[in-house]
């Protein structure tokens, strides 16, 4: 089976081809470039790569997120295109679990972290269990000082997975002393492979036409705008 996966939920972008649990080829990037330009010319070199045509493979995996609105939107759209066009069967994976598979085997809680500005955070909070990422805690949008509070509470050793969580290193630190451990770099990103991974494990086929993504919060233009109106009743 020839799997097609797509995260372009953050900065990072990751375009996987795996056949039969074999990766024929992966592309991975973290550098700021537009996913709107890259993405597609990514997965048009995969397919030239590895010299299969899009209508070879069997299904597709895609990051739903949370992650950038715009980022999120993209990889979907793209997934959803394909998988329409193509007649395929499609998947929808937490980009968060995408990052917690990065550190197998911790003994402890996994939480991937991807900045949500303001000193605010995506997150998510994992477990290895009989060699399986489970999600003990949904994923959300939270102030990272209400997310180390709930983290200290449970007094486990928690692993910090993502390239952001850089931004917030010393503030956990301060937090949760001991209690924090850091992946290094070479499993701060995420790999679409990994994805793919979870959709075979346990993802299940959505409804290509009624799919959208996890935002876990809403659009700021959308925020700023309800904001507004709020204001405006209150004046009135």
């Amino acid at each position: 089976m020839i799997w097609l996966g797509i995260d372009t939920a953050n900065m990072p972008l990751s375009v996987a081809i795996v056949k039969d649990g074999a990766i024929l080829a992966e592309v991975n990037s973290s550098m700021a470039v537009n996913h709107s330009l890259r993405a597609m010319p990514a997965i048009e070199e995969l397919f030239a790569t590895v010299k299969l045509q899009p209508k070879e493979i069997d299904a597709i995996a895609v990051s739903e997120g949370p992650g950038s609105y715009t980022g999120v939107r993209i990889g979907v759209t793209i997934a959803k295109t394909l998988a329409w066009t193509l007649k395929k069967p499609l998947y929808g994976v937490s980009s968060l679990k995408v990052l917690a598979v990065n550190a197998p085997y911790f003994n402890g809680l996994i939480c991937p972290i991807v900045d949500a500005r303001r000193n605010n955070v995506y997150a998510g909070v994992y477990e290895f269990v009989n060699g399986g990422v489970t999600a003990i805690a949904e994923d959300g949008h939270f102030a990272i000082d209400d997310l180390l509070n709930t983290l200290s509470e449970k007094k486990r050793p928690v692993l910090f997975v993502g390239k952001d969580v850089a931004m917030y290193e010393e503030v956990i630190k301060e937090r949760l002393q001991d209690d924090a451990h850091f992946a290094p770099f070479p499993l701060q990103l995420p790999r679409a492979s990994s994805l793919i991974f979870i959709a075979q494990q346990s993802g299940q086929e959505e409804n290509t036409h009624a799919f959208t993504p996890e935002y876990r919060r809403i659009a700021e233009a959308e925020a700023n705008w309800l904001m507004q109106q709020r204001k405006e009743k209150a004046s009135e």
